[in-house]
């Protein structure tokens, strides 16, 4: 089992930037790709950016350019760099963790708790 801790969600001006962190432990020799999910109000969780343990990123088309995805595998840590915050950003945005790189969200296995995110003047 993977335990996933995130950190980082608050309140951002439109325009603004936040940095989002998740804490990876328990089973981490399981995880081949970690990924960035969001769920707004009544709607369906979505998928943000993923990547693989030194390898390739992918990112949703809404995002790119803007979101930049990253690992430390010293620190069992993945983050998400947010830039250009627009309002359609806001959402709960969770970390996931799993055994290949992919945008479904059923195939990862571990999830965290997710954390805030509200982009507003």
């Amino acid at each position: 089992q993977v335990q996933l801790v995130e950190s980082g969600g608050g309140l951002v001006q439109p325009g603004g930037s936040l940095r989002l962190s998740c804490a990876a432990s328990g089973s981490i020799f399981s995880i081949n790709a970690m990924g960035w999910y969001r769920q707004a109000p009544g709607k369906q969780r979505e998928f943000v950016a993923t990547l693989t343990t030194g390898g390739p990123t992918h990112y949703a088309d809404s995002v790119k350019g803007r979101f930049t995805i990253s690992g430390d595998n010293t620190k069992n840590m993945v983050y998400v760099q947010m830039n250009s915050l627009k309002p359609e950003d806001t959402a709960v945005y969770y970390c996931a963790a799993g055994g290949r790189m992919t945008t479904v969200a059923a195939d990862y296995g571990n999830w965290g708790q997710g954390t805030q995110v509200t982009v507003s003047s």
